[in-house]
């Protein structure tokens, strides 16, 4: 689906099935460097079991125009320019990662727009390393590297893949690197400077879900656990066996948990 956000084209992938806003609408959000793609299994079922999807590329990022935006604030109020432009006045919202904590802003800043929430990966602070942001702001292939090394488990690690032929940290490290010069270090500098996360989980009103990871090295469950304590209406699931990037790791048990939530 093709549409348009403070005059810049968007992209959001609707899972297979035409949108209609309708049916209860989710907005998935993805992580640092991503895209809609990280999402596929979870919002093809979604579509296809009565939502109305928008798997979205964030500005810059993807089949998306304009610039990457520089802070999980501006994200924020960005999903909701998203919302009104299709004509939505509620729905439901899911992030990975900087998208959680986009998501987290969002319903904080705007709680009559998210009817409930799902933050998956995510932790009140995500500092990141020094290495990293450095590879990243130089544009080196080792940025990529550094992500999908730390940021998947060690069956994922070894292959194995939920989709037969599909590689799971391959593919991690092709899409990292197919993204536009720039825009994995305004995401990972957003991701770094970000402090709001415990004062934001604190004003969320809607029901919420936390999706952590056991084996999760970039926002470790504690972390996320510590965050859920802040909030009002938080349920907390976590996943064995995988790590950061659980949509693609454990992708059934991922779609069955945020199922339930949006």
């Amino acid at each position: 689906m093709r549409l348009e956000v403070d005059g810049a084209p968007v992209f959001a992938a609707t899972g297979g099935t035409a949108f209609d806003p309708a049916r209860p609408v989710v907005v998935l959000v993805h992580g640092a460097g991503m895209d809609h793609s990280v999402w596929a299994l979870q919002s093809r079922y979604l579509a296809h079991h009565g939502r109305a999807v928008l798997a979205v590329d964030l500005p810059g990022h993807g089949r998306s125009g304009g610039d990457p935006l520089d802070s999980p604030k501006a994200i924020a109020d960005w999903l909701v320019r998203l919302l009104d432009a299709v004509g939505v006045e509620q729905a439901a919202l899911a992030g990975h990662s900087m998208g959680a904590l986009a998501a987290l802003e969002s319903a904080a800043r705007h709680p009559d727009r998210w009817r409930a929430l799902a933050l998956m990966g995510v932790a009140a602070k995500m500092p990141v390393h020094p290495d990293l942001l450095k590879a990243a702001e130089a544009n080196d292939p080792a940025a990529a590297a550094m992500i999908v090394g730390w940021g998947h488990g060690a069956r994922a690690q070894l292959g194995g893949d939920a989709v037969p032929g599909v590689w799971t940290t391959g593919v991690a490290r092709r899409l990292l690197e197919r993204a536009q010069p720039g825009v994995l270090y305004t995401d990972l500098a957003a991701c770094d400077a970000y402090t709001h996360g415990a004062e934001a989980a604190g004003q969320v009103r809607c029901p919420t879900l936390l999706l952590l990871a056991a084996e999760d090295r970039m926002t470790p469950a504690k972390a996320g656990r510590k965050l859920a304590e802040a909030m009002d209406d938080a349920r907390v699931v976590e996943l064995a066996g995988c790590g950061h990037m659980m949509m693609t790791e454990a992708p059934d048990a991922t779609l069955d948990a945020l199922a339930k939530m949006v």
